[in-house]
C-alpha cells in the first residue's frame, strides 16, 4: 500500500516504507518512470527478505504522485526526496539510483550529511545529459523555451523534454569537476545501451572523489537492465556494500 508525504507547497508525494535494518534503502527511478518498475520491485522484494529497511518513491508528476510532469524538474525532485527520507529515514541510507535516478542519487548524496550517505549504487547512471545527450540543435530549442520529443522505445508516446528540465539540469552538471563523495559507490552499465553510452559511467568513476569505486559493465546488458540475470547483479551490489 503507497503511503504519502505532503510538503508545504501541497505536493503530495506517493511512497512506501519497509521497515528494518540499517542502511536503509533508497530507490530512485529514472526519467518518466516510478516506483512500480521492475528494478524498484526487486530491491523492495529483497530488502522484506532480508528485515532490512527500504524506501521507494514517485516524483511529483510520476506515477502515484500528483502533478504535472511539465514541471519537473532536478532541483525540485530533489527536494521531494530529502523530505521523504527526513520524514521516513533517522540514519544511514544507501541510495540507488537509475538513469536520470542516478544523476538525482548524486545531488541527493551532495546535500546530505556525509555521514547520513552509507553508499551509492548507479544503475546506467546519467548525470549531466542534458549536456551530452543534447545535440546544438535540441538545446537551441530549449534555450528559447520550447519542449522536445524523442521517440520512446518503452512507450507508445514521444518522451518530451521540456524547457525548465533542461535549464535546470544544466545548473547541475558534475564530471567536469571533482564530486566530493567519499563513500562506496558502485555503477552497473550495459555496454549495449542506446540511451546512456557507457563511458559515462567510467567518467563518473574518474569524477568522484572516493577511492572506494567500481564499475560493473555488461557486454550484452541494455539501458534498462532489468532481466533476471541484470536484477541479481543488482541485488549482489546492492549486498556487497554491508561488507564494506
Amino acid at each position: 500500500m503507497n503511503l504519502h508525504h505532503d510538503l508545504p507547497d501541497g505536493r503530495r508525494i506517493a511512497c512506501r516504507f519497509n521497515p528494518g535494518a540499517e542502511p536503509t534503502l533508497v530507490f530512485l527511478p529514472g526519467y518518466m518512470s516510478d516506483m512500480a518498475g521492475s528494478k524498484a520491485e526487486a530491491v523492495w522484494q529483497w530488502a522484506q527478505v532480508q528485515t532490512r529497511a527500504c524506501l521507494l518513491l514517485d516524483y511529483s508528476g510520476c506515477g502515484a504522485s500528483a502533478g504535472d510532469f511539465a514541471e519537473g524538474t532536478l532541483s525540485r525532485w530533489r527536494e521531494e526526496v530529502l523530505a521523504v527520507i527526513a520524514a521516513y529515514v533517522a540514519g544511514p541510507v544507501v541510495l540507488v539510483g537509475s538513469s536520470m535516478g542516478g544523476w538525482l542519487m548524486l545531488l541527493v548524496a551532495l546535500a546530505l550529511p556525509a555521514e547520513q550517505v552509507a553508499g551509492l549504487v548507479g544503475i546506467a547512471a546519467a548525470p549531466d545529459f542534458t549536456d551530452w545527450g543534447v545535440d546544438a540543435e535540441e538545446k537551441t530549442a530549449l534555450g528559447a523555451g520550447r519542449t522536445i520529443f524523442r521517440p520512446n522505445a518503452y512507450g507508445p508516446e514521444p518522451t518530451p523534454t521540456h524547457a525548465r528540465f533542461w535549464a535546470d539540469g544544466q545548473s547541475h552538471c558534475l564530471l567536469d569537476a571533482g564530486i566530493a563523495l567519499d563513500c562506496p559507490v558502485r555503477l552497473l552499465h550495459g555496454q549495449a545501451d542506446p540511451d546512456v553510452p557507457w563511458p559515462v559511467s567510467l567518467r563518473l568513476a574518474a569524477a568522484l572523489r572516493s577511492a572506494q569505486v567500481q564499475v560493473t559493465l555488461v557486454k550484452d546488458g541494455d539501458h534498462r537492465l532489468s532481466r533476471a540475470a541484470d536484477l541479481a547483479l543488482l541485488i549482489t551490489a546492492i549486498a556487497g556494500l554491508d561488507q564494506v
